[in-house]
């Protein structure tokens, strides 16, 4: 049971904080969509008005989850795109890093894109497109930084780079999802199909002359 004096010393909020969010992530690891506060305030051995305190609902945790997870994969997705490989190699890699990563955790991935049908009626009405999509905006803003200070797109490059970084976003998000759900196809002939799709004006741009290269 968490005591005054723990939430008085320095960086103790910050510490259980960081706890809650790990035993949320166990959560949501075994049940996905369907990790309730409930659930989550047992794996953490508190009470859920402490979880609320912490998050104050579902929603707040929800966004916790969601920029840590997010976080984490925008350090793969930079690293991917800074390994030292030819341009086109960078992009499959690219695109790899995301799918491995939804793949890997889809219950996580399926918490953060897709609400529980039978949701518990306490926490019915969460609105999960409405937490989802600035994750997507941000990744393709994110994305739109990396293409505009690495490639030369000419006169109104910052504009296009940022129709670019989401539009690739939105493409990885659409075909991954379809993927994740079906299967189809081996991962590796997804990303060369989506590769293949991109490949175009992006083969023959130029690096920007100020940038790190891309």
């Amino acid at each position: 049971m968490e005591t005054t004096q723990q939430a008085g010393e320095p960086g103790a909020a910050e510490r259980r904080r960081r706890e809650l969010l790990e035993a949320a992530d166990r959560v949501v690891l075994r049940d996905g969509p369907k990790a309730s506060m409930n659930a989550i305030a047992a794996e953490a051995g508190i009470t859920k008005p402490i979880l609320y305190r912490h998050f104050g609902d579902k929603a707040g945790l929800y966004q916790a989850l969601a920029v840590r997870h997010t976080d984490a994969l925008l350090d793969s997705l930079r690293a991917a795109l800074d390994a030292p490989a030819e341009r086109r190699r960078r992009v499959e890699a690219t695109l790899d890093t995301y799918l491995a990563a939804i793949e890997a955790r889809p219950q996580v991935y399926r918490f953060l894109m897709h609400p529980a049908e039978d949701s518990h009626s306490a926490e019915r009405g969460f609105d999960v497109g409405l937490h989802s999509a600035p994750l997507l905006r941000r990744l393709g803003e994110e994305l739109a930084e990396v293409i505009g200070e690495r490639v030369d797109l000419g006169p109104g490059g910052e504009r296009l780079a940022r129709i670019w970084g989401h539009g690739i976003v939105g493409m990885m998000h659409a075909a991954g999802d379809w993927w994740l759900g079906e299967r189809p196809c081996e991962r590796a002939v997804l990303v060369a199909g989506l590769t293949d799709l991109l490949w175009g004006r992006l083969a023959t741009a130029g690096n920007r002359a100020d940038g790190p290269g891309f």
